[in-house]
């Protein structure tokens, strides 16, 4: 990723953006090559989990091709440590005041979370043109999607929550979608197994449905 500022979303190939929950950090290298081979350069290892920090520090030094986010970013405090950890980009739930002055000290991209017309307005006042919206099914998905395209044009998202294969073309499709988040792409099952071959042919299967959209 080329970007150094938080108001330019960073820049990945991949459409779909996996979201990880790490009960192992040994899982993390494995994983990053697994989704790697199948066609996807980002992914989020979201901050719920103890060894997140340390995933995130193994994969920013064993594979520096993979585009590394830190997710569920909730505190100030926490971007200084998802940037020491070697993450180039952080996502959130939602967006303080806070977070935005710290995403800004920090120079780190930033995908802020919003739910409602208000909440994307007053994260375009920050100057993000990139946004997560979270949760995506409880806001509405596709229909909510639809009616922030009419008013917000200037403004494209990441849906995320309730994103699964079933209706991600669907969602790729809307105009005002950059790209997709999910946890459906890394089953805690296959981590606990380490079957990655299983994590790398879900990573191909949405790069193939990605690409054709």
């Amino acid at each position: 990723m080329t970007t150094t500022s938080c108001f330019t979303p960073p820049r990945f190939k991949t459409r779909v953006l996996p979201v990880i929950v790490l009960s192992d950090e040994a899982q993390a290298i494995p994983l990053a090559h697994a989704l790697l081979e199948g066609g996807i350069d980002a992914m989020e290892i979201t901050l719920r989990s103890g060894v997140a920090l340390r995933a995130i520090e193994a994969v920013a030094r064993a594979v520096p091709q993979m585009h590394l986010g830190a997710g569920t970013v909730t505190r100030a405090a926490e971007v200084a440590q998802v940037v020491d950890a070697g993450a180039t980009f952080a996502l959130s739930p939602g967006c303080t005041d806070a977070l935005v002055d710290a995403v800004r000290a920090a120079r780190l991209p930033f995908i802020p979370g919003v739910m409602t017309a208000s909440e994307v307005m007053r994260a375009r006042d920050h100057g993000f043109t990139l946004m997560k919206l979270f949760p995506s099914a409880q806001a509405g998905g596709i229909s909510m999607l639809k009616a922030l395209g009419a008013p917000l044009p200037d403004v494209r998202f990441c849906p995320t929550g309730g994103v699964s294969m079933l209706n991600l073309r669907d969602l790729l499709a809307e105009p005002n979608v950059a790209m997709a988040g999910g946890s459906w792409l890394t089953p805690a099952d296959a981590l606990q197994d380490g079957d990655w071959k299983r994590v790398a042919r879900l990573a191909r299967e949405a790069s193939t449905l990605a690409a054709g959209v």
